[in-house]
């Protein structure tokens, strides 16, 4: 995943009622379809927010309880990639149990009989309130057990202590204790390790390496943890974390042992710690060894110093293989080295330098087998291409002597680049696979003279939608997703890979509109990454066909790319752009030349935040065209809402706005929504409620129902779709957010006087950024989770 994404990370957390001030990192994801698939299978563990609603004590609307009402099962919407699966852990002696863990989309459990991924982060102990626990840095297998799982998580470092997860049904329901240092599952360096290890002969000893904290045992399963202080007691701090560039800390735990369940703690032990936390601990050595079961500890000579040791694993003969790189990763540059080790002596295996401005490094590493016959699959990162000569996947049968090219100029797919884990399967040495950018690859034929290899991410979705807007009932598409990093895309059939894309180059897409009345013509706006051009605009008059960029831009568009954008498309020709921190303007010939509205500049929001205003078109009048500006953050001035009657091109404050008193919020953490069927009725989220009026703003009606609670926010999103058959509203009107302190997707089929829970607890998906409704089919509406792409209601 590309650094551009953290900025859908970012909608998914504060939408959700998190991340006060979330800030740098780089961020991932991957992709999958839902083609075939009944619904996604969340976990339903005995924590978290209890079932259902209750009614509140407010004076409008109360909560209805028919189970009959509420989303039976959830499917993906089919991207395939688009982000980055950190990590892959195979069970080592149950064939064909694999996890992988993603930077910010949770976890999956491979499924051999299905072929496709089992999300098992999407219920329980993973809803809004906890949409940084869908980062995972680590997950531990007990060899002794393969219904046990172990998964270590948070998203950044700042944002505070980890937890741990456990899980004795392979993580179908979830358990977590809370640990006492903070993890950083999207932080750079984040495909290192395992960092979290189980004592594969004394199971109920665990170690972890920390970022930021040294070295930390559990003697108990995981249920509580001690700093291994004969390593360091050192915890670094926030000056030391930022001076360093980020905190690496220790890396990987590796136990030297071949046998299992003996019942006495295996004694040797070997840590690597990176260059910072070294360099603030004190210590001489980037790799540091017990032989008492981490009582004491003791350096490791190395044959280089001051490299990251991203990767070292055993061979059956108990030889080590150990990745040495510069860089951190992902895609980590070099130099890097390769070398065995026997305990006491190393051997170079392989190099790689900085040449002809390329910038090689080494990642992932694994072996099977033993002695002069073991198989090495060891992965070249930040190797960008394919052409003859390009290495992506070396592999080694004579345990490091010669090496051949298995993926580069091969039959099939390629995905070089972030080969930051790789992985032989224990019970099929021709099948291997590795993470990259956008998910998972893989061979089956890896001892083939020229392998093939494929993609394997059915079911793992992992892009970041920014925005996403509905199409009319029989238009050609469902909807228009802008996404981070993958861009524009209009959906046709929910099963399948999108086609219709103003480009499909490396970009952002942070919103889109259509023309109510004739939907083929579209606008949108994104993030032109592939370039560093900045910000560019784009319209199709037939339905996605073909497109044009505009050829002029709005002030503020090409610099202010935020993600705190809007489009409004009023009629075809006609369009209303409001970049990020920008005065919106308008159009009236396909962005060949841009007016400036009347609306007022947007003060700066402190700590960095974007603001910007949320447009709306009224369906069924044109002339009206709405802003709503949320105040940018807590602690902004209170939100304001601004009606046009001229389409779009001047607008006037609505008293009425003034008079309801709206709540300061976040930009993602509010939104505005328009009843297709009723001109000037109108829905609005501003963080902590809900507000209707039905006279296009003039005046509003709160309603009391939803309301903040710890960790979450009372109301973030308000979407429109098809009404039920015989209902009092001419919509269906749905709400993420927080009724009688419970968290979710409320639905109202009768203008909001009561409210039935849509979701359910085990339907969560760490939190929900953005939400649109369906306006062919009663009941649907798509959802994007924190990482876990977008999602729609059966």
């Amino acid at each position: 995943m590309n650094n551009l994404k953290m900025r859908a990370i970012v909608v998914s957390l504060i939408a959700a009622g998190l991340a006060a001030g979330c800030g740098g990192g780089s961020g991932g994801y991957g992709g999958a379809s839902a083609s075939g698939t009944t619904g996604s299978t969340g976990s339903t563990g005995n924590t978290g927010t209890p079932p259902g609603g209750s009614t509140d004590s407010g004076s409008t609307g109360g909560t209805s309880n028919t189970p009959a009402s509420k989303a039976t099962t959830w499917s993906s919407v089919k991207w395939g990639g688009g982000g980055y699966v950190s990590g892959l852990i195979f069970h080592p002696t149950t064939s064909n149990l694999l996890y992988a863990r993603t930077d910010i989309g949770g976890a999956y459990r491979w499924n051999q009989a299905a072929s496709s991924w089992v999300p098992i982060t999407d219920g329980l102990g993973f809803g809004a309130a906890e949409s940084k626990y869908h980062g995972i840095e680590s997950i531990a297998l007990d060899p002794n057990n393969d219904q046990l799982v172990y998964m270590a998580t948070g998203m950044y470092t700042f944002e505070g202590n980890g937890r741990l997860y456990l899980s004795s049904d392979r993580g179908d329901h979830w358990t977590h204790v809370d640990l006492p240092f903070p993890l950083g599952g999207n932080n750079p360096g984040r495909a290192m390790g395992e960092r979290l290890m189980v004592d594969p002969n004394k199971p109920s000893t665990l170690f972890y390496g920390s970022r930021t904290a040294g070295l930390w045992k559990s003697a108990d399963s995981g249920q509580t943890w001690a700093q291994v202080t004969a390593l360091s007691s050192v915890k670094m701090t926030s000056d030391q974390i930022n001076a360093a560039g980020g905190a690496m800390g220790v890396e990987l735990v590796v136990y030297d042992t071949g046998s299992k369940g003996s019942g006495t703690a295996t004694q040797t032990i070997y840590a690597a710690v990176a260059p910072d936390y070294a360099s603030v601990a004190g210590l001489t050595s980037n790799m540091y060894k017990s032989s008492d079961g981490g009582a004491t500890w003791s350096p490791v000579p190395l044959p280089v110093s001051g490299y990251h040791i991203p990767h070292m694993v055993r061979a059956a003969d108990g030889m080590f293989y150990v990745v040495f790189t510069k860089d951190t990763g992902p895609g980590a540059g070099g130099p890097g080295r390769f070398y065995k080790f026997d305990g006491s002596t190393w051997t170079l295996l392989k190099s790689e330098d900085p040449l002809n401005g390329t910038n090689f490094g080494l990642g992932g590493v694994s072996v099977q087998g033993s002695g002069a016959t073991t198989r090495i699959a060891l992965g070249v990162t930040n190797s960008w291409g394919n052409f003859s000569g390009q290495q992506i996947v070396q592999l080694s049968d004579d345990a490091g002597k010669t090496w051949r090219e298995i993926e580069a100029m091969t039959p099939g797919e390629t995905a070089s680049g972030w080969v930051d884990d790789v992985e032989i399967d224990p019970s099929n040495r021709d099948h291997i696979l590795h993470v990259h950018g956008g998910g998972i690859i893989e061979t089956k034929n890896a001892s083939s003279a020229s392998p093939t290899w494929s993609g394997n991410i059915t079911n793992i979705e992992e892009t970041a939608t920014l925005s996403l807007v509905t199409a009319p009932a029989g238009a050609p598409y469902k909807f228009i997703n802008s996404a981070g990093d993958i861009g524009t895309w209009l959906q046709t059939d929910v099963t399948v890979k999108p086609t219709l894309a103003p480009t499909a180059n490396w970009s952002n897409g942070n919103a889109a509109d259509m023309a109510w009345s004739d939907p083929l013509f579209i606008a949108g706006a994104g993030v032109a990454n592939w370039s560093g051009a900045g910000g560019f605009g784009f319209w199709s008059g037939d339905g996605g066909k073909t497109w044009s960029n505009f050829a002029t831009l709005p002030a503020g568009a090409q610099t202010n790319t935020g993600g705190a954008a809007s489009v409004a498309v009023p009629s075809r020709n006609s369009i209303i752009w409001s970049p990020a921190n920008s005065v919106p303007s308008y159009t009236t010939n396909n962005g060949a030349s841009w007016t400036a509205t009347n609306l007022p500049a947007l003060p700066a929001v402190a700590q960095g935040w974007d603001r910007g205003y949320h447009l709306a078109a009224d369906r069924k009048n044109p002339n009206k065209v709405y802003a709503y500006d949320s105040g940018g953050a807590t602690w902004g001035t209170a939100g304001k809402f601004y009606v046009s009657t001229d389409g779009g091109h001047s607008f006037a404050l609505s008293q009425g706005s003034v008079t309801a008193n709206l709540a300061p919020n976040a930009f993602w953490a509010t939104s505005v929504a328009v009843n297709p069927n009723a001109e000037g009725d109108l829905w609005l989220a501003d963080g902590n409620t809900v507000y209707h009026s039905l006279d296009s703003g003039a005046t509003w009606t709160k309603l009391n129902n939803f309301a903040s609670a710890t960790g979450v926010q009372g109301a973030s999103i308000v979407a429109l779709g098809k009404a039920a058959s015989g209902a009092k509203y001419s919509a269906a009107v749905y709400v993420v957010g927080t009724i009688g302190g419970v968290w979710g997707v409320y639905r109202s089929d009768d203008a909001g006087a009561t409210w039935t829970r849509f979701n359910d607890d085990a339907h969560q998906f760490g939190g929900i950024g953005v939400m649109a409704a369906d306006q062919n089919t009663y009941g649907r509406i798509y959802v994007s989770g924190t990482g876990r792409g977008l999602l729609y209601s059966n």
